[in-house]
């Protein structure tokens, strides 16, 4: 009976204990439930992935309106990979907040915090589940709404200002997505993306759909920070909670590529980008993002920071596979989507770790820590390893693929930029390493008073920590389900 609703319960069940967790009082009780609500959505998540991994399609109608008329659930591989990226890391994410969130919000706002991010991760999973081009607008917004309140909630004055930044950014990026499926309806009378699928190869031809897929890349650059459209990002990363930033950085911008995915090949279809500029200028933007925001990463002297800089050059390397338009290439796409998610949460938890005993992520605060916390800076070595793309990494994994779909093109142009993309992610993690471990303390701080993090922020991240490891030798569910998810539904694609 469970099974025939998964993809419902996935999204309904942290939807409806957003409003039971803001009414409870103060405390833990609220932590707890959405830890448990957390891990039974990740259970039905995989679940889910089960029941899509032989090649099945799910197809859930709301309120038994057939679609292209009701709302329609459509799962697949590819959403289903995501669904479980996203289920995945807030079950880890939700034990690390309880010692996170009682050190960095203060305890009459818990029960809403809570609330909040439960939102934001229904509208995460509601959008990984959505086969509605206008329903996918309506979860992009919960989720939105619901980031923008809990950046606002950090420590410092700038938390409000990243997360009025981010409002105005994100509402122009929905703005233009709801433009863009304004017109689509408009010339198709459906919203329905299986039935946009069919009824747009006729309609290719003309202005409006040219210009509604215009709008709806942009408004969908803007949301995964896709360079020039990224400068929301690294104040939001900076100055949120520490737990945000490690959920936020792990999942928004993946669903966010995923979305990308989704309208570009399985919505206009391939046939509808062979005519458009559309691949020469995602590789125009990819290289120049990557080059341009490794380099701001070299010089940044806040650790979330540079980590933020970090992440917009990495969803450079996720959007280059889309670039390539090849099946080598959105496959490469698909894995560094899945591995990015585990490199950069085991990173920014483990900042947390270090923000929880100093109260800051300034470098020169942290210096010498790596010695009072040798497991915190281990995560952070091994997960800046990933970030680099040492063998025996996830990260690796995701570099070898984006490098091979390169060759196969004859980019060889990318080929280069990939690697000194790599370099540079050598200095930046350097640049943490030796602030960690190789320059004294800063004379502020009292070594006596500086021990290791707390189990609950430890076990957490380490958990992300050895994944990074695992599914740097194990590409079973990486690899396997990504190159399913595109062979099966971008038939077009070669």
């Amino acid at each position: 009976m469970i099974e025939s609703h998964l993809s419902l319960l996935i999204v309904v069940l942290p939807l409806l204990t957003a409003p039971i967790v803001a009414i409870l009082p103060n405390g833990r009780a609220p932590w707890l439930i959405s830890t448990l609500v957390s891990w039974s959505v990740f259970t039905l998540a995989c679940m889910q992935l089960a029941n899509v991994s032989t090649g099945n399609i799910i197809s859930y109608e709301l309120g038994g309106w057939a679609p292209p008329w009701g709302i329609e659930y459509r799962i697949d591989a590819a959403n289903a990979l995501v669904a479980l990226i996203v289920s995945g890391i807030a079950a880890v994410i939700f034990p690390y907040a309880l010692k996170s969130v009682e050190k960095e919000i203060p305890e009459q706002q818990h029960s809403l915090f809570y609330a909040a991010f439960m939102l934001c991760l229904t509208g995460l999973l509601g959008i990984t589940q959505t086969g509605d081009i206008f329903n996918l607008f309506v979860f992009l917004e919960i989720s939105s709404l619901s980031s923008y309140a809990l950046i606002s909630l950090g420590q410092q004055r700038q938390a409000l200002t990243a997360s009025y930044q981010y409002l105005i950014m994100g509402s122009i990026g929905a703005t233009f997505f709801l433009i863009g499926v304004g017109l689509l309806y408009a010339m198709t009378g459906t919203l329905n993306m299986m039935d946009l699928a069919q009824r747009l190869p006729e309609l290719y031809e003309h202005r409006t759909i040219h210009t509604a897929f215009a709008f709806i890349m942009v408004g969908f650059a803007l949301k995964l920070a896709l360079f020039p459209l990224h400068l929301w990002l690294p104040n939001a990363y900076t100055y949120a909670p520490s737990v945000v930033t490690a959920f936020l950085s792990a999942t928004a911008t993946k669903v966010a590529v995923y979305v990308m995915l989704r309208v570009i090949f399985s919505v206009f279809g391939f046939s509808f980008i062979e005519n458009t500029p559309t691949d020469e200028l995602f590789l125009i933007l990819c290289v120049v993002g990557i080059l341009m925001m490794s380099f701001y990463a070299v010089y940044q002297q806040d650790s979330k920071r540079l980590l933020s800089y970090s992440s917009v050059a990495q969803v450079g390397y996720m959007m280059l596979g889309i670039g390539f338009g090849s099946v080598l290439g959105l496959t490469a796409t698909l894995v560094h989507l899945f591995n990015h998610a585990l490199m950069k949460g085991a990173l920014f938890m483990a900042i947390g770790a270090l923000v929880y005993r100093v109260g800051s992520s300034r470098l020169e605060h942290l210096s010498g820590l790596g010695k009072h916390m040798p497991w915190t800076f281990a995560a952070i070595v091994i997960g800046g390893l990933s970030l680099i793309g040492v063998p025996g990494t996830a990260g690796f994994i995701s570099k070898w693929y984006l490098v091979l779909a390169a060759i196969e093109k004859q980019y060889w142009l990318i080929v280069v930029v990939i690697l000194l993309g790599s370099l540079l992610a050598v200095i930046y993690v350097w640049k943490l390493i030796e602030t960690l471990y190789f320059k004294s303390e800063n004379d502020s701080i009292q070594p006596e008073t500086i021990k290791e993090a707390p189990l609950m922020l430890l076990i957490p991240t380490w958990v992300l920590v050895f994944a990074n490891v695992y599914f740097g030798f194990n590409t079973e569910l990486t690899v396997g389900t990504a190159e399913q998810a595109i062979k099966l539904l971008l038939p077009g694609v070669n």
